[in-house]
């Protein structure tokens, strides 16, 4: 009798720890099966992240022209597009930096021509989006100006290419910039300078030829603006 107690209890003990085990195993697979599927959710929302951070950068509606370089000339130009991104332009270019005015788009695209980004924005445009536009415009070979009439609050331009924009903090904005300022292979004046010239605005003349300079010649020096 004694015996079969002890066998009972020896059985039943069988039984518990293998019913632990099992509760164990459960547990243990449990844990697995939801810390894998929290790695899997995880990699899908970084996926998601990276695939919008670069659908958000991408510059695939730059649109591109083939304006070639090297055409001066003294008379006021009518451009296709607003604002221009190549093409004909006045002997002098403008001087990079921040104006609160409007430039002569023959100027502007001379600087461009020397590899300048210009950036122009619609004169209501508020004044803390013009701000932050004025951070990006510190920086060499940059151009900013308003600009009447703009298809959209705000137009990014290098020499052949533009992307039209509705914030500054577009990330799109630095990412045209970074790709195109001097871009050796797209600028028609690699290297050529966008200080020296001029920093007149469209409230002042276009600068005349001078008297002993043949038409069609490159003056000597820029003109006290």
């Amino acid at each position: 009798m004694a015996k079969e107690k002890a066998q009972a209890r020896r059985e039943h003990l069988a039984r518990m720890r293998a019913e632990q085990k099992r509760k164990e195993r459960r547990a243990a697979l449990l844990m697995w099966g939801i810390g894998g599927l929290v790695i899997v959710v995880l990699i899908a929302l970084v996926t998601v992240y990276v695939i919008h951070d670069r659908s958000a950068r991408s510059l695939s509606a730059v649109k591109t022209f083939d304006y070639k370089g090297a055409d001066h000339s003294w008379d006021k130009v009518t451009y296709k597009e607003t604002p221009p991104v190549g093409g004909r332009h006045n002997f002098y270019w403008q001087n990079c930096g921040v104006y609160d005015k409007p430039i002569h788009n023959e100027h502007g695209v001379h600087s461009l021509e020397h590899g300048a980004v210009w950036i122009t924005y619609r004169p209501d445009l508020p004044k803390a989006e013009v701000d932050k536009l004025k951070t990006f415009a510190t920086a060499d070979y940059m151009l900013l100006s308003p600009y009447p009439g703009l298809p959209s609050k705000i137009v990014v331009s290098s020499w052949n290419h533009q992307l039209a924009l509705n914030s500054a903090d577009d990330p799109r904005l630095p990412e045209f910039i970074k790709k195109y300022k001097q871009n050796p292979t797209t600028t028609p004046e690699y290297g050529a300078s966008c200080s020296g010239g001029v920093s007149t605005t469209e409230d002042q003349p276009l600068p005349s030829p001078e008297p002993d300079v043949p038409e069609g010649t490159m003056p000597s020096a820029a003109p006290s603006s």
